[in-house]
């Protein structure tokens, strides 16, 4: 099997929802479908994708009036569309939808593995004046910007060999999302007409992410910044670009200077799981009054707004996360994927990492598994709403319903066991 990356807009597609942060977590190891295939699988993917659908063609002249409307120049026109290619493997990947999705710790394992560690620690070594400046500037700690650099390409060792005008004229053209895709496009040509970049050297993922930090289109547009002052926003080759943009993000995402993202926590044994919601926030001291603790007795992080997470059960580790976390959130909206740049952010800079043990005896659920506990939850009364394989809020809700009903701990935490329990 090929090892590839996966993406932020492959993540909207899928969703079905607008597309604001410019990434999915885009871990080097992970082997879903993705984004970022190797120059060899690239070579042979070209040389075996069959031909274009008849209409294409007509198709791209009919985008190519309406961008020409939009006032893109008819020179940068023709450095892009010219000869464009229709690729199917594209919609292949947009189609795909992998029925087993790894556990958070394996994700994690990954995402902040010891090489990744290692390799963020040289590299925040190596660019530490860009990091600082950056970190200045924006408010944005040195070792967050290269954390979320690390995650979205491996500090830039791939993020992705697709032409992104290919890719998304081919989503626009055939996609799930065509208008979207469409939009995307021509920010891709307006980025284009600006001089920031060459079509040749425009390459990301099959979905339209770009560069070191994975920006989509719409986003380099609002938040890319020319880092070292030559007059373009090349978060390709640039890395002062690149950090000053994925810092320029995150302020603009709301992170506050001085305050962590969060802080791994201890939960009294009467906590109500209830509360673990990203959506349930509270001040600290409301937290700490519950009996929130941190590991080593030290005070919480004051913030104003925090909520309690427990990604794996009851029986794994617990967080305490305030606004930076929600500021990555806007980056890529996976929970996954803020706590992966969080605790790499703190082992690069030499603070410790995950304490408690995730409960990796438990064996999580397929999207089908997840479909069939929706639907016998309902059929037991405890209302999840349409099974649709995700495990959100309403299934949490109403799985941490049915623990209480048997005498578990009310977590929401699925596992076979559960699903095994709810069958007839």
């Amino acid at each position: 099997m090929r090892r590839m990356l996966t993406t932020p807009l492959l993540l909207a597609l899928l969703a079905g929802c607008q597309a604001s942060p410019p990434s999915e977590a885009s871990v080097a190891e992970e082997a879903e479908p993705g984004a970022g295939e190797t120059t060899v699988a690239m070579a042979e993917a070209v040389a075996n994708e069959p031909a274009a659908p008849a209409d294409f063609a007509s198709w791209l002249a009919g985008f190519r009036r309406e961008a020409r409307a939009e006032g893109i120049r008819e020179a940068t026109l023709s450095r892009a569309l010219d000869g464009l290619r229709y690729r199917p493997r594209v919609i292949e990947f947009d189609r795909s939808q992998p029925e087993f999705v790894r556990p958070i710790w394996q994700y994690l394992d990954s995402a902040v593995s010891a090489n990744r560690v290692t390799t963020g620690r040289e590299r925040l070594d190596r660019h530490r004046a860009t990091a600082r400046e950056m970190e200045r500037r924006y408010g944005v700690p040195a070792e967050v910007i290269v954390a979320i650099w690390g995650i979205e390409s491996n500090y830039g060792s791939n993020f992705g060999n697709f032409s992104t005008l290919e890719a998304l004229a081919t989503l626009a053209y055939d996609g799930r999302r065509r208008d979207f895709a469409r939009g995307e496009l021509l920010a891709a040509l307006r980025i284009l007409d600006a001089g920031d970049i060459s079509p040749e050297r425009m390459q990301g993922s099959w979905a339209g992410a770009m560069g070191h930090t994975q920006f989509i289109p719409s986003s380099f547009e609002a938040y890319a910044v020319d880092g070292d002052g030559d007059g373009r926003r090349d978060i390709w080759g640039s890395i002062p670009d690149v950090m000053a943009s994925t810092a320029n993000y995150l302020d603009r995402a709301g992170w506050q200077a001085g305050q962590p993202w969060g802080v791994e926590v201890r939960l009294p044994d009467d906590f109500d799981y209830a509360e673990t919601e990203l959506s349930t926030r509270r001040p600290s001291r409301d937290w700490d009054e519950r009996g929130v603790s941190t590991l080593d007795g030290a005070p919480l992080p004051d913030f104003d707004a925090s909520s309690v997470i427990v990604p794996g059960g009851a029986k794994g580790p617990a967080f305490l996360v305030g606004p930076n976390f929600r500021a990555i959130l806007r980056y890529n909206n996976a929970t996954s994927y803020a706590l992966a740049v969080g605790t790499l952010a703190d082992e690069i800079a030499g603070r410790e990492g995950v304490v408690q043990s995730w409960p990796r005896a438990e064996q999580p659920l397929s999207r089908s598994q997840v479909r069939e506990m929706q639907r016998l939850l309902n059929q037991r009364g405890f209302e999840v709403g349409a099974p649709d394989g995700i495990m959100g809020p309403n299934t949490r809700r109403g799985l941490r319903e049915f623990q209480a009903a048997i005498g578990t701990t009310p977590d929401g935490f699925a596992t076979l066991k559960l699903l095994e329990r709810l069958r007839p």
